[in-house]
């Protein structure tokens, strides 16, 4: 990670090395951190961040479900953002909003700790290396999504990717690049941190939020892509054995982007290209750059 200038801590802007938290932080320990991922790019305007308003609205409605007040509007927030992007040498980046029980107090209860809210950008690049042109080798794993009786996976909690990160372990400890994980009624639910999108015969699909899933912003926008080119499309579950014999499959996620899957437990994904797949990918990436007129109402300039 390459440091910038500034992050945005508590209200002020203070430099990147003295962003720092005590040990003793109560969100440390017990996992009460909501966050979300954001993404500047370049335009032919200059920089602006995609769909803002929408991660910010995600972000305040996590912590509304962890019953956190953040002291900060969602008009504060966005413009924290903004002006960070701004004040970093970095202007194509990710942002990250993260807000956390803070040091002061210790033990289950949280709502005797302050909450802190800070916001970082840096430079980082496709969350899934090369593999996104290429394709992504993945892998059903042992490790069961979250349920939404155990956890809230509609809020983006820190505590919830200790569920990822071990799918993720396990995948990369197999020599996969990517995990999928099921729910506990067995069917496909997500990636570690992007949604999943099938095609059979033409027709584009994802799994219900009622799946245990995180309702991605990206998924969201490749759900309006299909709407708007007429693509047919479905929210329902599907079975592993449907993702095996699918004839295309990719991740979305702001950090992955639009990521080809080439291949499931060693078996290939489809034999003849992956045409859905790609105009997905190529209308995000103009999107994202500010190239397609009637999707500029999701840029943030800055």
């Amino acid at each position: 990670m390459k440091p910038q200038k500034k992050i945005w801590m508590d209200g002020r802007f203070v430099p990147w090395d003295e962003a720092k938290i005590h040990v003793l932080t109560h969100g440390l320990h017990y996992g009460l951190t909501i966050f979300e991922g954001i993404r500047a790019f370049q335009t032919p305007k200059g920089t602006a961040i995609f769909r803002l308003d929408e991660h910010i609205e995600r972000f305040l409605n996590s912590a509304k479900i962890y019953r956190m007040d953040l002291g900060y509007s969602a008009k504060e927030l966005k413009k924290a953002c903004i002006d960070l992007v701004r004040s970093n040498p970095a202007k194509e980046c990710y942002i990250r909003p993260i807000a956390f029980t803070g040091y002061g107090e210790m033990g289950l209860n949280p709502l005797t700790s302050k909450i802190q809210v800070a916001i970082a950008s840096w430079e980082w690049g496709a969350y899934l290396g090369d593999t996104t042109k290429k394709g992504v080798r993945a892998t059903i794993s042992s490790w069961v999504r979250i349920d939404s009786r155990a956890m809230p996976v509609q809020a983006k909690c820190g505590a919830n990717y200790a569920n990822s990160a071990l799918a993720k372990m396990q995948a990369l400890s197999a020599g996969y690049d990517e995990a999928i994980l099921l729910n506990t009624h067995g069917v496909v639910a997500e990636g570690p941190g992007e949604n999943i999108f099938r095609v059979k015969d033409g027709i584009l699909s994802t799994p219900p939020a009622s799946s245990g899933i995180l309702r991605g912003i990206t998924r969201d926008t490749v759900i309006q892509f299909a709407r708007d080119n007429n693509i047919t499309f479905y929210r329902n579950d599907a079975t592993k054995e449907e993702l095996y014999t699918s004839d295309e499959v990719f991740f979305s996620g702001t950090a992955a982007g639009i990521a080809k899957v080439r291949e499931i437990d060693g078996r290939t994904i489809g034999d003849n290209g992956t045409p859905i797949t790609d105009k997905m990918a190529k209308l995000y990436d103009q999107t994202v750059h500010g190239k397609v007129a009637r999707y500029l109402k999701w840029l943030t300039p800055v």
